[in-house]
């Protein structure tokens, strides 16, 4: 919490947020799993899956329904069902760090954050309510000396492999897949053969991997860096360099990361240090809008998260810093750089922690209501939220 609020009672501010709460919010509502989730991946309009990410025991994988009362577009009050319900549940084996629906099945990939290796996993259906890993595969991986490095090629850089799900659903179900920038190959879930493996000479990090079309993709760095390519084509990707300015805060600064999303045309990067940059995907060479956005006052303790609302123009998202989960216009930004105050503030994570100190693992817009999102924080908790246009902050 911040201001007035980290002397007050931990209840009481509470007790005034929920109050605040009825005129900020159109819908909002809580949920506790019993470990925390870096997972917020959309089944459906209406389910959402969670995986846990412990390393020490085993993980829940649950399909949730979302409240009946947050999708009933009237007489709300009606509704009975005003919490998370439980469709389809199972376990992992290993930690579950990232995970993707494939579109047109019931059928998800996850990898567990430390080596190549994906887990295929069967959703269930009307027949079953148990989610259970179908198959396993093993992606050969390279690392940039050409050295084959087995199963342990997401392991070189720690941070396991990204994963993108491509935006239809396909005749044969494939999944693209990337530690690093050399390191990116499109796999067929069926069979585990490699369809398409992209062929660059930089080895950077991901940040994010993300299909733009049918077979075009791109992929940010940590670095700053955006790579444009197409699985159709042996051609070679297209790089542009990272905005102004971020190869020199990597050098000077401990919160050099950048973290980038995709939409359209469009693309949004941004750097724990606070500096975000839109730009368009066909004009790289100059940058749309920037600002300098606040960042609970660059005290890094997460991972940065940031990414385009589906069906509302021009909006953004920002959580992985801290407790709170933050909406920017970019519209309102112009091409300096500039501080920018977010327009709306979703800090009930921060103020229903026991320990005060939850940091939110991921968010998610819904893909056709404009204002709501779902968050997951570090003390398992998850919350989908509608917010009130009207609450909104004016510049």
């Amino acid at each position: 919490m911040r201001g007035s609020e980290e002397d007050s009672d931990p209840e009481e501010a509470l007790d005034d947020w929920f109050i605040e709460s009825l005129k900020t919010y159109k819908d909002l509502h809580v949920y506790q799993l019993e470990h925390p989730t870096r997972v917020l991946e959309w089944t459906s309009g209406k389910t959402v899956c969670v995986a846990g990410y412990s390393a020490s025991s085993k993980n829940e994988i649950l399909e949730l329904s979302l409240p009946l009362r947050l999708l009933a577009e009237q007489n709300k009050g009606l509704c009975a069902q005003r919490d998370f319900k439980v469709v389809h549940g199972g376990f992992s084996d290993a930690p579950v760090h990232s995970l993707k629906h494939i579109p047109g099945t019931r059928c998800a990939v996850s990898s567990d954050g430390v080596n190549s290796s994906l887990q295929i996993w069967d959703l269930g259906g009307d027949d079953s309510d148990v989610i259970r890993r179908s198959s396993c595969i093993e992606a050969k991986c390279e690392s940039s000396d050409g050295a084959d490095t087995g199963g342990r090629g997401g392991s070189r850089e720690g941070r396991g492999r990204r994963l993108a799900a491509p935006l239809a659903p396909a005749s044969e179900p494939r999944v693209l897949h990337g530690a690093t920038t050399d390191d990116i190959q499109l796999t067929d879930i069926g069979t585990g053969r490699e369809l398409y493996r992209l062929a660059c000479a930089e080895s950077e990090p991901l940040s994010c991997l993300q299909f733009l079309g049918d077979g075009a993709f791109a992929c940010g760095s940590v670095n700053g860096s955006v790579l444009v390519a197409d699985s159709r084509s042996s051609a070679a990707p297209v790089r542009h360099a990272a905005p102004a300015a971020a190869a020199a805060a990597a050098r000077s600064s401990e919160h050099g990361e950048w973290s980038a999303a995709f939409h359209r045309s469009a693309v949004v990067r941004s750097s724990v240090s606070g500096q975000t940059v839109v730009s368009d995907l066909r004009r790289m060479d100059r940058c749309a809008a920037q600002a300098l956005v606040e960042v609970d006052g660059g005290k890094h303790r997460g991972s940065l998260n940031v990414s385009w609302a589906p069906a509302l123009e021009h909006y953004i998202a920002l959580s992985g810093s801290s407790g709170l989960v933050q909406i920017f216009d970019t519209s309102l930004w112009g091409a300096e750089l500039g501080p920018a105050h977010a327009q709306f503030e979703h800090r009930g994570h921060t103020v229903s922690s026991p320990e005060d100190d939850a940091i939110v693992t991921s968010h998610a817009w819904h893909s056709e209501r404009p204002r709501t999102l779902l968050s997951a924080a570090s003390d398992a908790s998850v919350h989908v939220w509608d917010w009130n246009s009207q609450s909104e902050r004016r510049e």
